[in-house]
């Protein structure tokens, strides 16, 4: 009888065993699906300014970095990129590139431009990445030019 009670402990160990490494098991593969899905996150576009408090007439350094994400995340390759100065104008340019190859393709990841400001005001630049005519990420930053001696300041 004693030997009975431990076949049946030793059986009931086993399966709590079992079912506890089971567990871990379907943890760690549900952990590294999260892992490989935030390994790649789309990338992110950041927008800066320098200065980003001037004097009229004024010349303004922008910067756009693309930040995370694979080196040849195909969305971000080779896009027409769009410049909205908030004053009223815009630029486009697009690039001839080769065709996209996965794991050798990569995005461009910093875009810097000077824009002159003739007019004290406050200025909303606008970063745009397109494919045609949909914008698929922008960055925005805030600009303030003050009057200068041109505009009575």
């Amino acid at each position: 009888m004693q030997q009975l009670r431990r076949l049946v402990w030793f059986g009931a160990a086993c399966a709590c065993f079992s079912v506890a490494i089971a567990a871990s098991a379907a943890q760690k593969n549900n952990k590294d699906a999260k892992d490989k899905d935030s390994a790649d996150p789309k990338p992110q576009v950041r927008l800066k300014a320098s200065p980003v408090i001037s004097v009229s007439p004024s010349k303004v350094v922008l910067t756009a970095e693309i930040v995370g994400g694979a080196n040849d995340f195909e969305e971000f390759y080779c896009p027409t990129i769009e410049w909205e100065w908030g004053d009223d104008t815009r630029s486009e340019a697009t690039s001839d590139c080769e065709p996209y190859e996965p794991g050798k393709s990569e995005i461009k990841r910093r875009f810097t431009v000077e824009h002159q400001y003739k007019h004290g005001a406050n200025y909303r630049v606008v970063f745009r990445l397109k494919r045609g005519a949909k914008s698929f990420a922008q960055a925005t930053v805030n600009i303030q030019v003050r009057p200068g001696l041109r505009d009575g300041g």
